[in-house]
């Protein structure tokens, strides 16, 4: 691959990894440990990871499970899921922090879905940019030493790697939309 590209071809791949960090903290029904993934407690001072302070587990489909490490970390852990967007009140019995999901209902998975399909399309106009960047890049190049044959190989290199990304980026949005209208 030609080095003008791999430079486009790395921040596509940024841009699809991105719309995947945002889909897999999508809840879709069932208990998903990267629902967790965004949200920090504050650990002696240190905004951490809540995998960082305590074990997360799945113990049935719709609960997740913190174990924190430290007894005295119950109420930090608790206090940061409230503040945070997963709208789910936590219980404690002590020793754990148990997260029941609720089943989504059909409005709500309709919902989810449309937004599925945003942050698809929001990926696909990132991956666009990239491109139109390419080729804004390629006919500067053309006012100096390549010629534009040259320049029309590059323009079909980038095209084709823009293809593979948007069909990247379609199946994934498609099989999150499955996974969250599946009962």
């Amino acid at each position: 691959m030609d080095e003008r590209i791999k430079t486009y071809d790395e921040k596509m791949q940024k841009a699809y990894d991105f719309l995947l960090s945002e889909l897999s903290a999508i809840r879709a029904g069932r208990a998903n440990p990267h629902v967790l993934d965004r949200i920090r407690v504050d650990y002696y001072g240190t905004p951490s990871p809540i995998q960082q302070v305590g074990n997360v587990t799945v113990p049935e489909p719709r609960v997740l499970q913190i174990a924190p490490w430290e007894k005295n970390m119950i109420k930090e852990i608790e206090k940061a899921i409230m503040a945070s967007d997963v709208g789910i009140t936590p219980s404690n019995d002590g020793s754990v922090i148990r997260l029941v999901f609720p089943e989504l209902t059909e409005e709500r998975r309709k919902d989810l879905s449309k937004e599925v399909k945003k942050k698809g399309e929001e990926a696909k106009v990132a991956v666009r940019n990239i491109r139109r960047d390419g080729n804004d890049a390629f006919k500067k190049l053309a006012k100096t030493e390549v010629s534009e044959d040259e320049i029309k190989d590059l323009e079909d290199e980038l095209q084709k790697l823009t293809d593979k990304f948007m069909k990247e980026v379609d199946k994934a949005v498609e099989e999150k939309s499955q996974e969250i209208m599946k009962v």
